[in-house]
């Protein structure tokens, strides 16, 4: 892996963070604007972007190869919840922060951002594979996340049909049954998904312009739960897939993906649900901001 080519992916994308912050400092971003922005994106772009990413591949891998994606997702989403359900006992905070710590270690960015490292890593042909890996984490990010960053008392049971994992659960049984449907369909999910990430990034730039970059960087809690996230469970995951003997291509997309910041997807669903919106604005900003490092080393030293 050249360090260098995952460094710049990483620029790219903290660019588009900067971008936000600007925006919010402009006054073209911020409060109601930010709210309805993210109702946008959970209900409208992020499920074209799911389904979109699964019928729009050249050609669909053999249901083998599937399946054994699925197979390696069990093993990376149930190391993350030992992390997830361990780690924040051992820290002090309010019960908000605690639920964020929690949703940070259990869900990390493998769609706004470890679509594009992943095909900067891996090729074109490794988003198949990625938006495979992907799509437990959405349904369990859109049912469980709440519930991690609202507590019992706000989860509804109608969360569990909303857009994103209605998305979901169809791009995996259009995965598994190799359903294709018109190639236009995919055309226009696609073009319509493709706002997702920046937009999403630009509501997280926003977000942080109402807080201090030094509240963020003096605090040891932070830092801490950065380096989990970042390189902790990146190096559990692959000692575990190779004990396995699983596919080198396999393991490395699942490795590069676990490297990933916290997800995007936290931020839009505290602020739809009455989570910490301000710690996990924190906690996205430190992980990504620390990404831009952590991520090529992660490739260049376990891949």
């Amino acid at each position: 892996m050249n360090f260098w080519d995952v460094f710049s992916e990483m620029l790219v994308i903290l660019f588009a963070i900067a971008a936000g912050y600007a925006a919010n400092r402009l006054g073209y971003l911020g409060g109601e604007t930010d709210q309805k922005v993210s109702k946008l994106l959970l209900n409208i772009t992020m499920p074209a972007m799911i389904v979109a990413a699964v019928i729009t591949g050249e050609e669909l891998p053999e249901l083998g190869t599937i399946l054994s994606i699925l197979e390696v997702g069990v093993v990376f989403y149930l190391l993350e919840a030992v992390f997830a359900l361990v780690v924040p006992r051992f820290l002090p905070g309010t019960q908000g922060q605690k639920g964020v710590w929690r949703y940070a270690l259990a869900f990390p960015n493998v769609g706004f951002i470890g679509y594009p490292v992943a095909v900067a890593l891996f090729g074109d042909g490794a988003l198949f594979y990625a938006a495979i890996l992907a799509l437990p984490f959405n349904l369990l990010s859109y049912s469980l996340g709440p519930l991690l960053l609202a507590g019992a008392a706000r989860f509804r049971w109608k969360q569990l049909f909303t857009p994103c994992i209605v998305a979901s659960v169809l791009g995996l049984v259009l995965a598994l049954t190799r359903l294709r449907p018109p190639a236009l369909v995919g055309e226009m999910l696609d073009f319509v998904g493709d706002i997702t990430v920046p937009l999403s990034l630009l509501v997280v730039g926003s977000l942080l312009a109402g807080m201090s970059a030094g509240q963020v960087l003096r605090s040891p809690k932070l830092w801490l739960l950065t380096a989990i996230r970042l390189l902790l469970l990146p190096v559990a995951l692959c000692l575990v897939l190779r004990a396995l003997g699983i596919d080198s291509l396999v393991l490395g997309i699942a490795v590069t993906q676990m490297a990933m910041p916290v997800a995007v997807n936290g931020t839009l669903l505290s602020m739809e649900y009455g989570g910490d919106t301000e710690c996990m604005a924190q906690i996205t900003f430190l992980t990504t901001a620390a990404s831009i490092v952590t991520i090529p080393i992660v490739a260049v030293l376990l891949l």
